[in-house]
């Protein structure tokens, strides 16, 4: 049985590892949490790492309020950049491979093709900044890891805007969609899945293709518009409330932290090294909402 430490239980990757772990009876998951452990405390997740001496460990925790980061810069790059560092050089120091995630956002949002790893990063706010310091700090601390960025991330757990889509259509007739952004959609069950197998790979033995950052995120791309019409779409299908989407332009909602116009990643790196991939984002959409209506 193989012992893997994962920050964070409550988010909504960490709760896909949780259950898509059923799969996997070789591993064992540990979660690592508040208040036992609390990544905006130095020392902590490294304390908990010194002391479960895991096999591998999976950096699912981070600091993902986008908005209030703006607000909140140095608790943003506490959890995103220094906590971070300090989960590679622990896990370093107990030879245990790292699976860092990491984000879309630290693209800048310019052009109109997938992103490919090795394109530039151009952080447009404190989100992004911390994150793509993170990323940094990973790479100098911990030669045997894998960063993986995710994006626009989904779940039946917590806060996203699925749920919130949803919750507004059982109240409202129209809704407001922002139609101006594009990225790629991305169930946190269908990333949990790639992550366990990676590991699975990993700890059988396998190092090939580590050392890197992959993109992994749900196929094609969508505005948040395309995204919000596709949940009510498929709860229409369960007889759930829906509302018209309106799509409307990034400055007809301004928010505090700017968000990249174009963040769609290209998986293909991901696919070539390991053969793995995610199901198309419509795919995500529907299981996610599938599960939210049948929970109502």
């Amino acid at each position: 049985m193989s012992r893997v430490l994962v920050t964070g239980r409550d988010g909504q990757v960490a709760r896909s590892l949780a259950e898509r772990a059923a799969s996997h009876p070789g591993l064992d998951l540990h979660f690592a949490a508040r208040p036992d452990v609390d990544l905006a405390v130095p020392g902590s997740a490294a304390a908990a790492i010194a002391a479960l001496r895991p096999t591998l460990v999976i950096s699912a925790a981070a600091y993902t309020a986008v908005d209030r980061a703006e607000d909140e810069p140095g608790l943003a790059h506490r959890i995103n950049a220094e906590a971070a560092g300090e989960i590679a050089e622990a896990a370093a120091a107990v030879g245990a491979p790292l699976i860092h995630l990491s984000t879309d956002y630290v693209f800048g949002g310019t052009g109109t093709h997938p992103i490919p790893e090795d394109a530039p990063i151009a952080p447009l706010g404190v989100y992004g900044r911390t994150k793509a310091e993170g990323e940094a700090r990973v790479r100098t601390a911990q030669l045997d890891h894998l960063i993986l960025r995710t994006a626009w991330v989904h779940s039946p757990f917590g806060a996203n805007f699925v749920k919130t889509m949803l919750r507004l259509a059982a109240t409202r007739e129209e809704i407001g969609v922002v139609g101006d952004q594009r990225g790629s959609p991305t169930s946190a069950l269908d990333l949990a899945d790639v992550i366990l197998a990676l590991a699975v790979r990993r700890l059988s033995g396998d190092a090939a293709g580590w050392g890197e950052t992959y993109h992994a995120a749900g196929r094609g791309e969508a505005s948040w518009a395309e995204v919000a019409q596709a949940a009510m779409d498929e709860a229409a299908r369960y007889d759930a409330p829906t509302a018209t989407i309106r799509p409307i332009t990034t400055a007809d909602y301004p928010t505090p932290a700017q968000r990249p116009a174009w963040s769609v990643l290209d998986t293909a790196k991901l696919d070539r090294t390991f053969g793995l991939r995610l199901p198309d984002w419509r795919g995500g959409i529907a299981n996610v909402v599938a599960r939210l209506v049948a929970d109502a």
